[in-house]
């Protein structure tokens, strides 16, 4: 059996070549429960470059996509305000892998196992390059986030909090 081209070939970067956008990639040490803090140390990298994908759902259960800086929190209810939602919530972990088929601390918002909607805090849209989950834990890809827009669903939207 012939040896894969490339080890990191996950569900995310099959898709963003398959789209044709160019991306970077950063292995780093991955450890349980260190978030982007860890990530962004172990790259050297500004946390706030870090974009967190987060799976979330609105009253009806159904699921969505948030895209965070890594130094912020959501406001989930300037979120729900802003998309016409009564209410936004995380997904508990097996949901959010359910929808995703991502495990957490590894998801990325391309190739996700079910299409949803994806939200992204509008100040990410004007970083020059993002690091974003690849797929995988201890696996971020570094892209133009104005390349977001060509190939996810994305709305810009403003629930970004201090963490």
């Amino acid at each position: 059996m012939a040896k894969k081209d490339h080890v990191s070939e996950t569900p995310a970067t099959q898709f963003l070549r398959k789209n044709g956008i160019a991306f970077s990639e950063h292995p780093y040490q991955y450890e349980e429960h260190g978030g982007t803090a860890v990530s962004a140390r172990e790259l050297g990298v500004d946390e706030h470059h870090v974009v967190k994908t987060l799976v979330m759902q609105d009253e009806s259960a159904k699921p969505l996509i948030v895209l965070m800086h890594g130094d912020r929190k959501v406001s989930t209810k300037n979120l729900a305000r802003q998309i016409g939602c009564k209410s936004v919530e995380p997904c508990k972990p097996e949901v959010a892998n359910r929808h995703s088929g991502y495990l957490l601390g590894g998801t990325s918002p391309f190739g996700t196992r079910k299409a949803m909607p994806v939200y992204v805090e509008e100040t990410i849209l004007a970083l020059d390059k993002i690091y974003i989950n690849g797929g995988r834990r201890g696996y971020l890809v570094g892209i133009d986030p104005k390349c977001l827009a060509s190939v996810l669903p994305v709305t810009a939207v403003h629930c970004a909090l201090e963490e």
